[in-house]
């Protein structure tokens, strides 16, 4: 292997049994993640999972209680030999949900001090702002002050003054948590761009599956702060290995439906849905259904149950249309527009056969 192979090989970052504890309390429980050079990696979870305290013992905010972090090859995070590597000698630039925009210095001034603080010259400073304002467009605002400019505009500006550096790796909490939801949508492109522009290697986390799906090159989906499961977007909305992540990521989520042998099928309200033989060793199971396998109205050879109605909302010209079959929710689509008073009876047909099955604990068995 040359040299240049091994640069090539080496991940930009590796995680490896990182965990962190607080006390009693486990935010973060033997962690195991490697992605290469320039990629796009998402932490996805719910509030509480542990994505957070992981972003701020890569950005050296938190140091590991066990574990070890590298960058490019070299340990910067240990808890076994107590290395950490200073925050600002770790080549990563940190972008807060706050942004955390001085109010005294004007938006140029923002993006100046870290550089000045890293020792750069007045003449490339000022070469560096111009051209990082100009990259993200907010030149105009250059003598304004963090309260005179939109939350949109100061998210531009937080991520100026990250990238002014040029980091080798940049970290992202949540940075669009506080847009309204159109903006939310434009900056999503936006931070692409800045991801390719920059060549860095992007760590973001965010509780939104619709921003990880879409921005992502690599997903980890934390949960209780473990990996649930970690992959590229398409292989974990596919295969999802768990009954969480099969229903926290898609548009809409996945119907988990429980069943229960009997003869030669696994039966939910009192119809059989799929051949017992999926599953042969289990008697009772977890079937995935998408929401596109499932519909309204009966039609012939397939599984229909009486369901009762709840709500329905427009998606791309088709109905997706919520209803509940006892306390079990279940979500179908239906081509064109579709509606029905609340609490009708509608019938619901199971066009296809089961996505996956899980066992009872919720790991995939099919």
């Amino acid at each position: 292997m040359t040299a240049q192979d091994q640069i090539t090989t080496t991940p930009a970052i590796a995680i490896e049994h990182l965990t962190k504890r607080f006390g009693e309390s486990v935010a973060v429980d033997d962690v195991n993640i490697s992605v290469p050079p320039g990629s796009f990696l998402v932490l996805v979870g719910p509030s509480g999972c542990g994505k957070s305290t992981l972003l701020r013992m890569l950005a050296g905010l938190e140091p590991p209680t066990e574990g070890q972090i590298s960058f490019g090859g070299k340990v910067v995070s240990s808890g076994a030999s107590g290395v950490q590597t200073n925050a600002a000698a770790r080549d990563a630039g940190l972008v807060f949900q706050s942004y955390a925009l001085w109010p005294h210095k004007t938006v140029e001034g923002n993006i100046d001090w870290p550089l000045k603080v890293a020792g750069w010259s007045k003449q490339k400073r000022a070469e560096r702002t111009n051209e990082v304002m100009k990259f993200l467009d907010i030149e105009p605002l250059r003598n304004r002050y963090p309260a005179e400019i939109s939350g949109g505009q100061q998210q531009r500006v937080a991520i100026a003054r990250t990238i002014g550096p040029r980091p080798g790796i940049l970290l992202l909490d949540e940075p669009l948590s506080n847009l309204d939801a159109k903006l939310r949508v434009d900056m999503r492109s936006e931070l692409m761009r800045i991801h390719r522009g920059t060549k860095a290697t992007s760590v973001y986390v965010t509780h939104d599956q619709v921003e990880a799906m879409t921005m992502a090159t690599h997903v980890a989906v934390l949960r209780d702060g473990r990996v649930e499961q970690f992959g590229p977007p398409d292989e974990l909305l596919l295969k999802p290995q768990t009954t969480f992540v099969a229903t926290f990521l898609g548009t809409p989520a996945g119907n988990l439906v429980p069943v229960t042998r009997d003869g030669d099928g696994f039966v939910f309200n009192g119809i059989s849905l799929a051949v017992s033989a999926i599953a042969p060793h289990l008697d009772t199971a977890q079937l995935l259904y998408r929401a596109q396998d499932i519909t309204v109205g009966a039609q012939d050879g397939r599984p229909t149950m009486k369901a009762t109605y709840a709500e329905s909302a427009p998606i791309a010209g088709q109905s997706m249309v919520t209803c509940m079959i006892g306390d079990l929710r279940v979500t179908a689509m239906v081509d064109g527009c579709f509606r029905a008073e609340p609490g009708a009876e509608i019938d619901l047909c199971f066009l296809r056969d089961p996505d996956a099955v899980f066992d009872p604990d919720g790991r995939r068995v099919a």
